[in-house]
């Protein structure tokens, strides 16, 4: 498993959550460092969203603690809406504002203001490329722009660590694309973590793979090393097919057990 460090940019220590008797996700442990994309991998169900939102402050733990650019989840959670972006699955847009609109407010909201804020906006609008469609009601624009929106919005305040759930789930061919084209370029400055269950998306954008199945970690290394001699899907299979009950070890990267 990768080694902790206080310098990590998001750092999960023995996560654990449960909801009655059912274990959403247990003893989850990674670091981040600066500057890597990092695809969250896992089948639906797996616990992937349920670790999102407990890194981004929405869901408490029931167990362990976590810490975004070194900022603690319970602790700081002002400091780390700071330095935190989040875009989760479905988000809530107000389908009744322009994405400009829309933006202003929530700029102003994060106490972003005046040539400033114009500025943030003009940023976010070029770099999802919502020229066209920037005064139009959310409400009224396709799933891809929604998604663009919803990127622009977390990326107003300039974050430092970005964390994304299924981004590119319902949409095209075309605006997956893009989408995907716009995580690679957002890693060169940040640190994201995405979460997916589609096989492409870490292919297309990731330098490190988190394997998470029934709850549990089981792999963390790079793409090639997931792969190994075969493909990603046949891995994946192996790692979520098998009952991890029976040994509850994480499989590294370049481990003898890969």
């Amino acid at each position: 498993m990768a080694n902790l460090s206080s310098e990590s940019m998001i750092e999960a220590r023995s996560l654990s959550k449960y909801f009655g008797s059912f274990v959403a996700i247990e003893d989850i442990s990674f670091s981040i460092p600066k500057g890597q994309i990092v695809a969250f991998l896992g089948p639906n169900g797996a616990g992937k969203s349920t670790t999102m939102r407990i890194l981004t402050g929405f869901l408490a733990a029931s167990k362990g603690s976590a810490q975004i650019a070194g900022f603690d989840i319970n602790k700081d959670r002002l400091k780390i809406a700071q330095q935190l972006g989040y875009l989760p699955e479905n988000g809530p847009l107000y389908d009744n504002m322009t994405p400009l609109e829309m933006l202003r407010f929530l700029g102003e909201a994060r106490g972003i203001t005046g040539k400033n804020l114009q500025s943030r906006i003009d940023q976010v609008n070029d770099t999802c490329a919502l020229q066209l469609v920037l005064e139009k009601p959310i409400g009224k624009l396709s799933r891809g722009y929604r998604q663009r929106v919803g990127l622009a919005q977390a990326l107003l305040h300039e974050p430092e660590v970005l964390i994304m759930d299924e981004p590119t789930a319902g949409l095209d061919p075309n605006q997956i694309k893009d989408f995907r084209s716009n995580i690679k370029q957002l890693g060169q400055s940040k640190t994201v973590l995405l979460s997916t269950h589609i096989l492409q998306e870490v292919e297309a954008v990731a330098e490190r793979v988190l394997l998470i199945h029934n709850g549990r970690l089981c792999f963390d290394g790079t793409p090639t090393e997931l792969r190994g001699s075969g493909t990603l899907e046949e891995s994946f299979y192996n790692l979520t097919e098998n009952n991890l009950n029976k040994s509850d070890k994480v499989v590294e990267g370049g481990s003898d057990e890969n």
